[in-house]
């Protein structure tokens, strides 16, 4: 790899191990999957964002990134259909009924954010893809996070970029499975978490409504 040292190369994935484990709209996604339907469906919410990385991964290298930190419009545009997004599926989980057994209610069921498990586990991928790719910031992140790491003396620094921007995503499966894994372990037993299923709708959709409210009053980052 002549586009990054060892030692950048150990730093690189260590940041990037550590940005997947801070709890966020991803994380939040991933557990609540897990929770309500299993390991499956949290891991499936994992690769839903996973994949809607590799668009911010890839329209960053071919500039859309750049455009989205210089222009005010593109970046406004895409925040607020970001932060409706996510304000939207914080509205209806915050709306849902609990399930007639007092359970097991549907916790992001309008947005397939944890669906039941009769529900399409397509629903959940596209729901984490969605999220993901709506997000500008996520983009900023990518474009503000991978150049440092690329080495100066690079040949082809946009293939660097690709590069370690697909090694980033790949470092992340891991960490999303982990997530996934832990919340469905504590589904299984905890009988309380069960049977309150229904709080975690409305914790859940207060958090979404949070994020979507901090993701419509940022401003945008300096080119």
């Amino acid at each position: 790899m002549n586009f990054i040292d060892a030692h950048q190369l150990v730093m690189f994935i260590a940041a990037g191990w550590l940005l997947n484990l801070t709890p966020g709209p991803d994380v939040l996604y991933i557990v609540t999957n897990a929770l309500k339907s299993g390991t499956r469906a949290g891991i499936v919410a994992g690769l839903g964002i996973t994949a809607g990385c590799f668009v911010h991964i890839f329209a960053a290298a071919v500039g859309v990134g750049a455009l989205l930190a210089a222009s005010a419009t593109a970046f406004t545009v895409l925040k607020w259909i970001g932060a409706a997004y996510l304000m939207w599926m914080g509205v209806r989980m915050l709306l849902s009924k609990p399930g007639a057994d007092g359970g097991n209610s549907a916790a992001l069921e309008a947005a397939q954010a944890a669906p039941a498990p009769h529900t399409p586990l397509r629903k959940v991928f596209l729901g984490g893809f969605w999220t993901n790719v709506l997000n500008p910031k996520v983009a900023i992140f990518f474009l503000a996070f991978v150049p440092q790491f690329i080495a100066p003396g690079a040949d082809n620094k946009a293939l660097a970029f690709v590069l370690l921007g697909v090694l980033f995503n790949l470092n992340a499966i891991p960490v999303n499975v982990g997530w996934a894994l832990a919340a469905s372990w504590m589904a299984r037993r905890a009988g309380v978490i069960q049977r309150g299923m229904h709080w975690l709708d409305r914790v859940a959709g207060a958090m979404f409504v949070g994020f979507g409210l901090k993701l419509a009053f940022t401003d945008q980052p300096s080119a």
